[in-house]
């Protein structure tokens, strides 16, 4: 694959987790530290880069059987996730100090970036076909992610602060619906 192709691929497959990371910096209740940032930034990287190096070692045997249920695993995970953002915001007082996003809880945060990085196993199933480095692309994909989430976090503190209680909602909102679009996306095709 060309540099070109690399990075478009790596652009790609970060999108989901840029959007994510920015509804939910935008759903901070506490002041957005860097290291909030980075965290986001490191563990959808990270989980993000095991994908499609999974999808790969796995190859063409495995990619019926996860093709099956990989769209339900992430229309779930999402799903769960922003029902739970939109309650916390529906439920909790202006003064009150309860963590909405998904990046207050390590189990919520790992189960979100694995929710937005099902679909990075058939692409590397796809590479392994075409005999691919994976291992440069692996890096792309980690590097881009790392930038795109965490500069997504930072970005939607800023609009956490100006719209309150109404951007966790729609954070929550924001990834119902990108659960419902990957399942969509996999019951038409």
């Amino acid at each position: 694959m060309s540099p070109i192709s690399i990075a478009v691929l790596a652009v790609g497959m970060s999108i989901d987790s840029l959007l994510v990371s920015v509804s939910g910096g935008a759903s901070l209740r506490r002041g957005c530290r860097i290291c909030d940032a980075v965290l986001v930034g490191a563990v959808f990287a990270v989980v993000q880069m095991i994908t499609p190096l999974i999808g790969w070692t796995a190859g063409a045997a495995a990619s019926s059987y996860v093709a099956r249920f990989d769209h339900w695993l992430a229309f779930g995970l999402l799903t769960l996730v922003g029902g739970r953002m939109i309650l916390l915001a529906l439920r909790a007082d202006e003064g009150e100090g309860r963590e909405t996003s998904f990046i207050g809880t390590p189990v919520t945060l790992l189960f979100t970036a694995v929710g937005t990085s099902i679909d990075a196993m058939a692409v590397g199933v796809s590479l392994a076909f075409i005999k691919a480095n994976i291992f440069v692309i692996v890096a792309a994909i980690g590097a881009t992610t790392f930038l795109m989430s965490a500069g997504g976090v930072l970005m939607g503190r800023l609009i956490g602060n100006r719209f309150g209680r109404s951007a966790e909602v729609v954070g929550g909102l924001v990834l119902i619906g990108l659960g419902c679009l990957i399942l969509r996306e996999h019951l038409a095709g």
